[in-house]
């Protein structure tokens, strides 16, 4: 069996609908279509006279990460429209400011690869709409508050 590559649409968000950060009641976010996590990283040149042959040198010295995905709002044949729980739950947080707009989510790769993460972040937009020839788009930007903690891939465990 040969080497194949990983795909990104293996990425899995899920967000903790429950009251309670430390009990979490995690729910999916479905309809996604693109899932990008990074990082800014702030450098500073730390190198000095004593360097090596004119070998400079830089230290992080704070990282911030975020997620960035966007999907397509999708609805059953019911008369009323019924968010995706979700969806709906970033759309709300995205509605908040200050510390009560901080949500817990976790993202992680449903293929088994041990890329897995825990954070608590805060919705800095949550864009929906579109052309009326659109299947509705939306879109948001999850900004991490603290480090993002490695947990065991969810897919993994029982």
């Amino acid at each position: 069996m040969g080497l194949r590559s990983l795909l990104a649409k293996d990425w899995k968000l899920d967000i903790n609908t429950g009251p309670d950060f430390d009990d979490p009641i995690w729910t999916p976010v479905k309809g996604l279509t693109s899932f990008e996590e990074t990082t800014d990283d702030n450098t500073e040149d730390d190198g000095d006279f004593d360097d090596e042959e004119g070998w400079g040198s830089d230290v992080v010295t704070e990282r911030k990460w975020k997620i960035e995905a966007e999907g397509r709002r999708k609805r059953t044949d019911a008369a009323v429209f019924t968010p995706d729980p979700g969806q709906e739950a970033i759309r709300m947080a995205a509605r908040k400011v200050g510390f009560t707009a901080n949500i817990k989510v976790r993202w992680y790769r449903r293929d088994g690869a041990p890329d897995a993460y825990e954070g608590v972040c805060t919705v800095s937009e949550f864009t929906k709409g579109g052309s009326n020839t659109d299947l509705e788009p939306f879109n948001f930007t999850l900004l991490g508050q603290g480090a993002p903690v490695e947990i065991d891939n969810p897919v993994l465990t029982p």
